[in-house]
């Protein structure tokens, strides 16, 4: 942290800059909440990032994360409140059990994505990985949302007990089939929305494939209006996003069969 950062009274809207160049993933969290804490920082920029794990863990100040590069995992896992902007790509595990704020990720998130998040949102711009959103779950008024740019790969959704996941679908060629296999196994809460095309056989056999209604559309707008204020352009077709043009897509709607799909596996 450079002398010229540090924040004293009176100007606490100061943006604080670290440099994580060289920085063990200990030190730089230090730091983060060094900032957060004691300073009282309102905005946090991190630069040269590569793979510090961790970042925004737990912290729960309403406050802003900017970070430059490429953190590592288990970015604002446990959070409740920061607002984390990545402009790059995350790696595995993005928002494990964050209660409450945001992730926007300007790149690609990898595995886990989502992993038991109870709160909060997070955007992707383009794909993820494997398992994302696995045991998202909801209490009360805290619903997690989860929205995917591109694609997904297999096991989307799985075990998920609530919130909602979103995927859009713009990287692939129109028309093509989502690439995830497996899609919501043993899912038994929340909703997955998908534009786009998914065969039968690429969902497990907990869920049921249902019409939108008018709910699901507002709240398919409110989101993709949301992904289109974060990222603006689409960087695969290298042109303005358009919340109109993505709606007009097909989407479909995914709910579990049951609320206790391996019931008979347990003695009560």
């Amino acid at each position: 942290m450079t002398a010229s950062s540090k924040v004293g009274k009176g100007d606490k809207a100061k943006p604080v800059e670290i440099d994580a160049a060289e920085l063990l993933y200990q030190d730089l969290n230090h730091k983060v909440k060094l900032a957060a804490w004691e300073q009282g920082a309102q905005h946090i920029i991190l630069r040269n990032v590569c793979g510090q794990r961790y970042i925004g863990t737990g912290v729960d100040r309403n406050i802003s994360i900017d970070v430059h590069g490429t953190p590592g995992n288990d970015l604002a896992a446990f959070g409740n409140g920061p607002r984390i902007t990545v402009f790059g790509n995350a790696q595995d595990g993005c928002g494990n059990t964050m209660n409450e704020g945001s992730v926007v990720v300007h790149g690609h998130a990898g595995d886990i994505a989502g992993y038991a998040m109870r709160g909060g949102s997070i955007f992707v711009r383009d794909d993820v990985g494997y398992r994302v959103g696995i045991h998202m779950k909801e209490y009360m008024d805290k619903i997690p949302k989860l929205v995917i740019g591109g694609t997904a790969q297999d096991f989307l959704g799985e075990y998920m007990a609530g919130g909602i996941i979103l995927v859009l679908g713009l990287t692939p060629e129109e028309g093509a089939l989502q690439k995830a296999d497996h899609i919501a196994t043993g899912m038994h809460g929340g909703t997955i929305y998908i534009r786009g095309k998914v065969d039968p056989h690429q969902l497990g056999i907990d869920v049921e494939q249902l019409e939108m209604e008018q709910c699901d559309i507002r709240t398919v707008e409110t989101l993709v209006e949301s992904y289109v204020s974060f990222f603006k352009e689409d960087a695969s077709k290298g042109k303005p996003l358009d919340a109109s043009d993505i709606l007009s897509g097909k989407f479909i709607k995914l709910r579990p069969l049951s609320k206790r799909p391996y019931a008979k596996i347990y003695a009560y």
